[in-house]
Formats: C-alpha cells, sequence, structure tokens
C-alpha cells in the first residue's frame, strides 16, 4: 500500500519499508515451509521412500567401491595415495556437477545468499574429512584391515555421545542397549585377522572419532533454518576445502615409482570408475542423513560394514569363521532390536508433546 505524500521522498521510503516488511514475511514463510517440510521428514525417518531409497543406493555405490579398492591396490598394485587423491578429486567434480544438476537427489531450492559462517562450516568438515581420510591410511600401514573394521565398531556409541554435546541429543536407554549386540557383532564379524599395533590402533580410534564428528556436524547444518544446505554443496566446497591439504600432502606418500610402472589404460579406467563410485557412495550417504539421526546413520554403516565383510566372502572366497558367522546373526538381531528401540522412544516422545 502507497499512501499518497507531498515530499516524493516520503513515498519511496514507505514504499521501501513495505517491500522490506513483504520480503521479511516471505523468508519468514519459506523458512517456516522448510521447518515444517524437515518435521514431516523427521517423522518418517528410515521409511521416507527417498531414504530407503538414498540407504539402497549407499550400500551399493559402496559395494563397488570397496572391491574397486581391492582390485587397483591387491591385484594391479596400484598405489593407495594416488587412489585416495583420485577419489577426492572426482567426488570434488561430482559434486560441483550435481550442484547445477541434482539428478534427483534433492529438490532445487531458489538462489539464497549464503550465511557468513557457510565456508567457515564447510572448511571445517572438509578438514575432517581430509584427517579422515589420512589416519586410515596410517592405520591400514600398521594394522590389517580386519583390525581396523573391529575398532570402527564402535562407532555407535561415540556418535551418541558427539550428538548428545553437539546436537543436544538425548538417547534412551533402551536404544544405548540394542547398540551392544550391533557393535559386538561387528567386531566378531571383522576379528578372523587381529594384528595389535598401538600406532594403528591409535590411528584407527582416530579416524573413527572423525568420521562420527564429521557426520554429526553435517546433520546439524542440515537441520539449520538460516540456510538450506543441499547434497552437493557439501559434497563439493568440503572435497575442495580437503583437496587444499590432500595434494600437498599426496606428494609425500605417493610412489610415484609404483606409480609409473603400474599405470596403464586399464589403471586409469579403474581409478577414474572407482572415483564415480565413491562419489556415488559419498552423497547418497550426505542425502540419507538428512532423513535420519546421527545415530541411525552410524548404525546403517555399521549394518553396511558387516555385509561388505560378507560379501568380500562371497566374492574373494575369504575364509569364513565360526565367530564371523555369530557376528553377523548378532548384528541382524541388534538392527531389530535397534528399530524397535527407536519406535518405542518416538511414540514416548510424542506422548510427552501432547502430554508435557
Amino acid at each position: 500500500m502507497v499512501i499518497e505524500s507531498d515530499s516524493g521522498d516520503s513515498k519511496i521510503q514507505l514504499d521501501d519499508k513495505t517491500e522490506g516488511l513483504h520480503n521479511a514475511d516471505m523468508r519468514r514463510l519459506s523458512n517456516s515451509s522448510i521447518e515444517v517440510q524437515t518435521t514431516k521428514d523427521d517423522q518418517l525417518g528410515i521409511r521416507h521412500p527417498k531414504a530407503i531409497l538414498f540407504l539402497v543406493l549407499w550400500y551399493i555405490f559402496s559395494s563397488l567401491t570397496l572391491f574397486l579398492n581391492k582390485y587397483i591396490v591387491d591385484m594391479q598394485q596400484g598405489d593407495a595415495g594416488l587412489l585416495g587423491l583420485c577419489q577426492m578429486i572426482m567426488i570434488t567434480v561430482g559434486g560441483a556437477v550435481n550442484m547445477y544438476l541434482p539428478c534427483g537427489l534433492y529438490a532445487p531450492a531458489p538462489p539464497k545468499a549464503k550465511p557468513p559462517s557457510f565456508y567457515k562450516n564447510m572448511a571445517i568438515i572438509g578438514g575432517f574429512r581430509f584427517f579422515t581420510v589420512l589416519s586410515g591410511l596410517v592405520a591400514l600401514k600398521f594394522v590389517a584391515v580386519s583390525f581396523t573394521e573391529t575398532v570402527k565398531s564402535s562407532a555407535p556409541m561415540f556418535t551418541v555421545l558427539v550428538a548428545k554435546v553437539m546436537l543436544g541429543e538425548n538417547t534412551s536407554m533402551g536404544v544405548l542397549c540394542s547398540l551392544i549386540p550391533i557393535m559386538g557383532g561387528l567386531a566378531l564379524t571383522s576379528a578372523y585377522e587381529i594384528s595389535f599395533n598401538f600406532t594403528g590402533m591409535f590411528a584407527a580410534l582416530c579416524t573413527n572419532i572423525s568420521e562420527c564428528i564429521q557426520n554429526v556436524y553435517s546433520k546439524k547444518l542440515f537441520n539449520s533454518t538460516d540456510y538450506q544446505y543441499t547434497p552437493a554443496e557439501m559434497q563439493f566446497y568440503t572435497s575442495l576445502c580437503s583437496m587444499v591439504v590432500q595434494i600437498p600432502i599426496s606428494f609425500l606418500i605417493i610412489d610415484m615409482n609404483n606409480v609409473y610402472e603400474t599405470m596403464s589404460w586399464s589403471m586409469f579406467v579403474s581409478l577414474i570408475l572407482n572415483g564415480i563410485f565413491f562419489h556415488g557412495q559419498t552423497i547418497t550417504a550426505y542425502g540419507l542423513m538428512g532423513y535420519i539421526s546421527p545415530v541411525t546413520h552410524s548404525v546403517a554403516n555399521t549394518v553396511k560394514r558387516a555385509l561388505m565383510i560378507w560379501l568380500s566372502v562371497l566374492i574373494f572366497g575369504n575364509p569364513v569363521t565360526l565367530l564371523a558367522g555369530m557376528g553377523m546373526v548378532l548384528v541382524t538381531a541388534g538392527v531389530f532390536v535397534y528399530n524397535k528401540a527407536r519406535e518405542r522412544e518416538s511414540a514416548a516422545k510424542e506422548l510427552t508433546d501432547k502430554h508435557p
């Protein structure tokens, strides 16, 4: 509404004020819509159709990445440092592409100015991503892969602690108890080749804690009402920040003589495909994170690791032990108990909200 005035300046001021109020109302309405949609998605959780799709794709891409990792490093004698660098380059490129071509991964958001803390947040997660990769490589140098996976079985419990500190998320006693068979099951499944080394164990623990903090911090950003972060933005900017540190370090850890000896068209194609699959693995993990809690994400990751171990048994003919079989049964039973505990926790929360 414009009120006529003898002064043209007054009219302009009123117009600007009205426009400012209108824009503020639109921003509040937009934030409110996002908040309502987020609430509905959070209530469905892992039962949301998109969450199920992201979960299935995450498992598929993880399997393809794992088997190509083994093919490149073990069968083609490729350099692990070069593999890690190629993966980071590919997910950076993939994240840049998905920012403009979402490919159905998320609903495109209208252009919006980035908050002042945007790049700081991306740098923090990028730093944790680099540290996770670096400590993982150190762990693999000193201990067997199975020992690293056994240490990583404690991830759900670390995630509970980090989520409590960073998000104020409370976890019921029933959910906490359900994590025990899941963690114990993965430990049994992957404990067929224990090779203890203090440096390796410390690096594996650092990998575990760093990954948990990274995931919880990412969830905190996805829950933000000030700015709607997308999986592609998280993928691109955090990878770019990680690469700033990883490229100089790569010159120290990559064995160039081995690279020259093993490089071929087959190796080149394998590295490109591995990077594409790794991009799919990480961006679907970010997509899934928008629908479920950090603890549920950690449980899904634990189950994924157990399934990967069993798939490697079937495909590569690794030996099967009684402990591994018992571990898989424990993981399956633990997931069932966890789902039931989560349902009871959600029901109790709804009842408390209705009758405070």
